[in-house]
């Protein structure tokens, strides 16, 4: 499962790719992709990109307007940088998102489908997704040896604890 090092990863790869680009389209391949009903695919449709943020495991994509497109890639989501209006062909193929001069598309290998996309309007309705652990890329050491000492617990459950630290899961704990 992609955790905080990797979403960085993924969040400096796309900065310089859909930053002030047009979402021109968002293609689901898969229905159960899609986690709400409100605001509609089309509302997003045709918005700048303004900016990328990760929340936890999840990337956040800020639309003109206040809207959010929020992916969690779960274990074996990937984003993959494609020609301009790539085909979803495959089984393993999930979304499409168009930008002007190309595609980025999520995959999801197995037959398992755990990845997982919101559309949302407003910074309430994003934080509702934080589970309000603190970001360890940012914390300082005392903020994190605090954390550390809340509860009662080993290290590596309070490391993968999403409402003690923000990202971090089996892999790096």
């Amino acid at each position: 499962m992609p955790e905080l090092p990797d979403i960085a990863a993924y969040l400096e790869a796309l900065r310089p790719r859909i930053v002030g680009q047009t979402l021109e389209q968002i293609r689901l391949a898969s229905p159960f992709l899609l986690r709400t009903t409100q605001p509609p695919p089309a509302a997003l449709e045709g918005r700048e990109v303004r900016e990328l943020r990760n929340i936890g495991k999840r990337i956040a994509v800020g639309l003109n307007g206040d809207y959010w497109l929020v992916l969690h890639l779960m274990i074996a989501g990937r984003l993959h940088w494609r020609p301009a209006n790539a085909k979803l062909a495959g089984r393993q193929n999930l979304a499409a998102f168009d930008f002007p001069n190309s595609t980025l598309t999520l995959t999801e290998a197995g037959t398992k489908r755990r990845a997982s996309l919101h559309l949302l309007e407003g910074e309430e309705a994003l934080r509702t997704l934080d589970p309000g652990g603190i970001d360890v890329f940012r914390a300082d050491f005392d903020e994190f040896r605090s954390r550390l000492t809340v509860e009662n617990h080993t290290l590596k459950r309070v490391l993968t604890d999403p409402r003690v630290f923000s990202g971090i899961g089996n892999s790096y704990s």
